[in-house]
């Protein structure tokens, strides 16, 4: 028999996360954002829950090309652009948008002779400081990409250093007084600015997290009025069960003290299934349906749960780690991180399988693959 620890994927959560976001959008078209992998949860496995999305938005090229493969007919918007000459001739063939965010990737569609002219998104650098065009200068970088050939319609983007707590008007501001003159459909909004900030909103949407149920915060309770489901369920179960008593230890480093007689569960899942190994004792976890805690050190295999609340569980119970009972964020928090890492770092060793959505259909298995 397997190791019993496995991840299930949703389809159905993202069909209806996405059409939530259509709904808080209710004017804006959708990029939905699939991006490493979609999060984590395989491209393949979600695919048939985009449906509804106006185009698909991702960084990896050969990720673009598998959407196309897969029968996607709408657009495709390259995040970070085009990397080196090549890349035009496979956006060409493809049909892919390309973020245009610096001189040198103007330079490579000057000197390209697509069959079609590419599409692109110019991007400003409002404040994340990261990618993009300054305001002083975007006007300027429109004009320059108005007049090469090779180069179709131009949207204008932007992205938010703070719309998941704090300010961001400052920011449209820059946006709106450097475009006013510049045509183009407008693209500002990430997931935070999706959920909280309905000014942002404009053409087109670029909801990423939220489409797989985690929080643009990190925090689990920030999302809770929005009925967004979990898009991945990691479970295992109980491989082991001890009885300490008061003043006994857990684990390595002796991390964790017994102050009384306690059943301690060992779950087969650890930092090798992706698990964080910094999640403190007090996580939650869910056991035979019952909300307890981990104790104690996360090692590379196993975890350890606290039975006191699970009168009635054993090797055997089912154990979730996190999915629609227990937040994945719930998880990342604690432990000094997000949601997104922890779904995106689901390890190669996790089988995964697809919920089919139906009552009483057996899910579809497969291995799981990066």
């Amino acid at each position: 028999m397997p190791r019993p620890i496995s991840a299930r994927i949703h389809p159905d959560a993202v069909r209806h996360n996405l059409q939530l976001v259509k709904r808080t959008g209710s004017s804006s078209h959708v990029w939905a954002v699939i991006k490493a992998n979609a999060y984590g949860h395989g491209i393949e496995r979600i695919y048939p829950a985009l449906a509804e999305a106006d185009g698909i938005a991702l960084l990896d090229i050969d990720e673009a090309v598998r959407v196309r493969e897969l029968g996607w007919k709408k657009p495709i918007l390259l995040l970070e652009g085009i990397f080196e000459a090549g890349d035009v001739e496979i956006a060409d063939r493809h049909r892919l948008t390309v973020t245009v965010h610096c001189d040198d990737q103007l330079a490579m569609l000057k000197t390209a002779r697509p069959r079609e002219r590419i599409d692109i998104q110019l991007k400003m650098n409002s404040g994340m400081n990261r990618l993009g065009y300054r305001p002083a200068q975007f006007e300027r970088a429109w004009e320059r990409a108005s007049a090469i050939e090779a180069i179709g319609s131009i949207g204008l983007m932007s992205h938010f250093a703070n719309a998941d707590g704090g300010e961001i008007d400052w920011q449209i501001d820059q946006f709106e007084a450097a475009t006013r003159n510049l045509l183009g459909t407008r693209s500002l909004s990430n997931s935070a600015a999706v959920l909280w900030h309905p000014r942002a909103h404009r053409d087109w949407v670029r909801p990423g997290t939220i489409l797989y149920g985690a929080s643009p915060t990190g925090c689990a309770r920030h999302i809770e009025g929005f009925s967004l489901r979990a898009a991945m369920t990691l479970e295992s179960r109980i491989i082991g069960v001890q009885t300490l008593e008061a003043g006994e230890t857990i684990g390595y480093g002796r991390a964790f003290t017994a102050d009384r007689t306690m059943r301690i569960g060992v779950v087969a899942c650890g930092y090798a299934d992706g698990y964080p190994r910094h999640a403190p004792t007090g996580t939650p976890v869910m056991v035979d349906g019952v909300r307890t805690r981990i104790v104690g050190r996360v090692s590379m295999d196993m975890l350890t749960v606290d039975l006191t609340p699970c009168a009635s569980a054993g090797i055997g119970s089912a154990v979730e780690l996190w999915g629609e009972h227990v937040k994945v964020d719930e998880v990342a928090e604690p432990s000094g991180t997000i949601g997104y890492e922890l779904l995106c770092a689901l390890a190669r060793r996790v089988p995964v399988s697809i919920d089919a959505g139906v009552p009483g259909q057996p899910a579809e298995k497969e291995a799981h693959s990066a």
